[in-house]
Parts: C-alpha cells; sequence; structure tokens
C-alpha cells in the first residue's frame, strides 16, 4: 500500500490499453516498442510519421502481452524498437 502522497505503482505496471486508441491509422502511426537502455523495460505504442513523437499505450512484459498489443491492433509482422 502506498503511502500517503505517494502514487500506487502498480496502476503503471499494469496498464491496459487504452479505449482512445481502438484502430491506429497507418499513414500517421508506426507501432513500435521503445525499449529503455538500462532498465530493459518495454513499452508498446505508436510513432507519429509527422513530429516522431511517442504515444505509449502499454508496457510489454513478455511474449503474450506483445501478441496482446498487435491482436488489439490489428499489427502483423515485425515491431521496430526504439531505443
Amino acid at each position: 500500500m502506498p503511502g500517503k502522497g505517494q502514487k500506487d505503482m502498480r496502476s503503471f505496471f499494469h496498464k491496459q490499453p487504452t479505449k482512445r486508441h481502438p484502430a491506429y491509422n497507418p499513414a500517421e502511426k508506426t507501432p513500435v516498442i521503445r525499449c529503455s537502455i538500462c532498465t530493459g523495460e518495454q513499452v508498446a505504442g505508436f510513432r507519429r510519421k509527422a513530429d516522431g513523437s511517442f504515444e505509449e499505450v502499454m508496457l510489454i512484459r513478455g511474449e503474450g502481452e506483445l501478441r496482446q498489443f498487435k491482436e488489439i491492433y490489428g499489427i502483423e509482422g515485425e515491431i521496430e524498437k526504439i531505443y
């Protein structure tokens, strides 16, 4: 349990895909996995082609969650990893 004034980190680690991205437009965004060099943490999301900004969708802790991300958004094939 977090103490007074502390944020509950479980909400970050168990973040589920949001409803605001039921489908992505491949003409505007590219699916990518952002990887931390230091911690190895992987976050799936979309990079806007116009400005290169990254939009986080869900934390990836294993193949099952990567597969789930691909199924939700209809992504086939490999996803580029950015560091």
